[in-house]
């Protein structure tokens, strides 16, 4: 016989030996009835309060079953002797894809080189480099400030060995944030203000050189947030952010040689559309920078601008379906994934436009499945004349439908088959399929 029932008879028992009492005879009927329910009160919260305690005990016993993630607990956090909480996360990933044609670079896809030069040249990549390690950091806040940051690293360098490839910096920055102002500042290195949006895909790339601009560059950020209405919100960021050049003549980087950082700015709009507690944003963003080309060691040089304007659409359709896009126009964009990787002709600068749009529906809390295509599309008249040793690319697009399924919150599969053209400039263009497959383990 189990404890509790145990409890619950001889609890009972003494209960009626009690009603039965001589004591309790002599009493009117009334009052030994109220006596009598009082006490059978008593002893149900007696019996209640052993259940629990029970049912406690076996709960902390038993096993975890697998769950959706739960979200970061201070419980999680390591605190060290300054105060600060730190908080680790990352994965171990292992990427295998097979390409029927070659692509640049080939663990992540950029573009497909011409026919003329590599023909269906069939390649197999495996790959764990986009294995990622990083740290949250938290405080300690004010009462009116709070304090976090974030340092990440992943192996994605293209320095060293494949299977000794060096670390890189994909996140270092602090961030203060005001929340009575809805105001923060952020200093350090992080993603761009400008084309803020990622498309749904598997391939560590996210489309660049294919439709999808912005990466991450050191700045400092200033962001504002603004109450429109009950449920809407508006938000102004801007940031002066380093620009990245090539080697020039007198051996100096072109950006840093410039007498400015580049300004990225950004104005959105969240508001609910479609669906209640799901609100879609619109944003328009870009950027503004120079280059400094140096055309002699004397010191006599050119300048070139470098800039983005940049449309940007998140619509939730229903509870499951998500719809996102970006459409981009710009000159000098090399630097931001755009121009397939071309930003300047000499001394002029390279002017492109393109995008992406992709649909994301969660079939399950465990599955969800995506599709999507983006399109690069520089102004061929500011393209150079191709050479025996350079290709000159003039149009690149993809098209790609994705998997991913959480087995367990920590076990991650995924899978994406796309297909890529690259065209160029009087030359065969390069076409390939590729069949991607990624394994997580996520911590």
């Amino acid at each position: 016989m189990k404890a509790n029932g145990s409890l619950r008879q001889t609890l009972l028992l003494a209960g009626a030996l009690l009603g039965s009492s001589p004591a309790m005879a002599a009493e009117p009927i009334e009052q030994r009835i109220a006596t009598l329910e009082k006490e059978l009160a008593e002893l149900k919260a007696l019996v209640k309060a052993q259940n629990a305690t029970s049912s406690t005990s076996q709960t902390a016993a038993a096993p975890r079953t697998a769950s959706k993630p739960e979200a970061p607990s201070p419980a999680t956090t390591v605190t060290v002797s300054s105060g600060a909480k730190l908080q680790f996360y990352g994965f171990a990933r292992f990427d295998a894809s097979y390409d029927t044609g070659r692509i640049t670079p080939g663990n992540i896809a950029l573009y497909v080189p011409s026919e003329a030069t590599v023909s269906d040249d069939a390649e197999w990549n495996l790959t764990a480099n986009a294995t990622r390690i990083g740290m949250n950091l938290f405080g300690p806040d004010t009462e009116t400030m709070k304090l976090n940051g974030n340092i990440e690293f992943d192996f994605l360098s293209f320095v060293g060995a494949e299977n000794n490839s060096s670390p890189r910096l994909r996140h270092g920055y602090l961030k203060a944030y005001w929340p009575a102002n809805d105001f923060s500042i952020i200093a350090g290195q992080t993603w761009d203000v400008n084309a803020s949006l990622i498309p749904f895909v598997d391939d560590p790339a996210l489309m660049w050189d294919a439709g999808n601009i912005g990466g991450r560059h050191p700045q400092i950020r200033l962001t504002k947030g603004f109450k429109s209405g009950d449920k809407s919100r508006v938000e102004v960021a801007v940031a002066a952010a380093r620009t990245i050049g090539e080697t020039n003549v007198s051996n100096a980087d072109s950006g840093k040689d410039a007498a400015m950082p580049s300004i990225q700015g950004r104005l959105a709009l969240s508001t609910p559309l479609l669906v209640s507690g799901k609100p879609a944003t619109i944003a328009v963003s870009g950027h503004y920078g120079q280059e400094e080309w140096d055309t002699t060691t004397s010191g006599e040089h050119e300048t070139l601008d470098s800039w983005s304007c940049v449309l940007e659409l998140s619509l939730p359709l229903s509870d499951r379906l998500l719809f996102a896009g970006e459409l981009f126009t710009g000159e000098n964009l090399d630097d931001y994934w755009g121009g397939i990787g071309q930003g300047r002709n000499g001394v002029t600068a390279i002017r492109s436009h393109g995008g992406w749009a992709a649909l994301r529906y969660a079939a399950s809390p465990e599955t969800t499945l995506s599709l999507g295509a983006g399109l690069d599309d520089p102004n061929d008249k500011d393209l150079p004349n191709p050479t025996p040793t350079v290709s000159v690319r003039t149009l690149n697009e993809t098209q790609f439908i994705s998997v991913t399924h959480r087995i367990t919150p920590n076990f991650i599969l995924g899978g994406q088959l796309s297909r890529w053209r690259t065209d160029y400039k009087d030359a065969k263009e390069g076409d390939a399929v590729r069949a991607q497959t990624s394994v997580t383990y996520s911590f």
